[in-house]
């Protein structure tokens, strides 16, 4: 009678250098990613998505202007050449607690049969011409994960202000926000303030993602707070970017 081998079993240890390499090379086979101006088998499902492929809606601003719920990704897609890019909110496993920094956050559920991991990943999208959209996303694997989380940013975009509101800038570009504004998220806070022209984002390199998507090319910040937790820092700076569409106290 043959006996049937097991299959030799990999240590914990082992399992996690082979995540480790999967993950990596998945982040850097990630580019910045541009989605189609049309989509041509798009069946809508709401009136908003029926207007807009109908064509009597050409214009982005015409419904976050009048406050309208966009319920399909595809009218976003339709509208708007987006840019997508990923938020580092994850960390590799390393000695004491270092490794570096990537874009899936790893999670593990304990069951009866093993480990259940689960990865969430944070993406922001923009047409670097005032519209922007942060989403989260959460599944089994890191692309459906990835999917969902840009999903989810297009049906949370918005419009930003943008103008020349440095006090030592005569220029008539729109390369800043009209006046300093806070956002505040968790314990983190972020202040940003108006810069000159040729200024740069003086910023943490997670809210350069973000600004550059947002069409906003000069900009210094001030941070507070539990920084490295990457969800609340570009929540905050969202929050912040909302205030610019208020009107200036004269």
């Amino acid at each position: 009678m043959i006996m049937e081998t097991e299959k030799p079993v990999l240590a914990t240890e082992e399992l996690d250098k082979k995540i480790e390499e999967i993950l990596e090379e998945e982040v850097k086979e990630i580019p910045v990613q541009k989605t189609l101006n049309s989509i041509g088998g798009w069946e809508p499902k709401t009136k908003l998505g029926i207007d807009v492929k109908a064509g009597k809606i050409r214009n982005i601003d015409d419904i976050l202007d009048n406050n309208k719920k966009i319920l399909e990704a595809e009218i976003v897609d339709t509208l708007l050449t987006l840019t997508s890019d990923l938020i580092l909110v994850g960390q590799s496993k390393g000695k004491f607690g270092g490794g570096k920094r990537r874009a899936w956050r790893q999670t593990q559920r304990k069951t009866m049969e093993g480990n259940v991991p689960t990865f969430s990943t944070f993406a922001v999208v923009g047409d670097e011409n005032g519209h922007i959209g942060v989403g989260a996303g959460r599944a089994a694997e890191t692309l459906p994960a990835r999917e969902k989380s840009i999903r989810k940013a297009k049906l949370n975009i918005m419009k930003i202000r943008r103008t020349c509101g440095a006090y030592d800038c005569s220029c008539s570009e729109p390369h800043t926000i009209p006046f300093q504004v806070e956002g505040k998220a968790g314990s983190v806070r972020v202040i940003l303030t108006p810069a000159p022209q040729g200024t740069g984002l003086v910023v943490g390199n997670e809210l350069k993602k973000v600004l550059k998507l947002a069409g906003i090319k000069d900009m210094y910040s001030k941070t507070f707070g539990q920084k490295r937790t990457s969800f609340n820092l570009v929540k905050a700076c969202i929050e912040a970017l909302k205030k610019t569409n208020r009107d200036v106290k004269k």
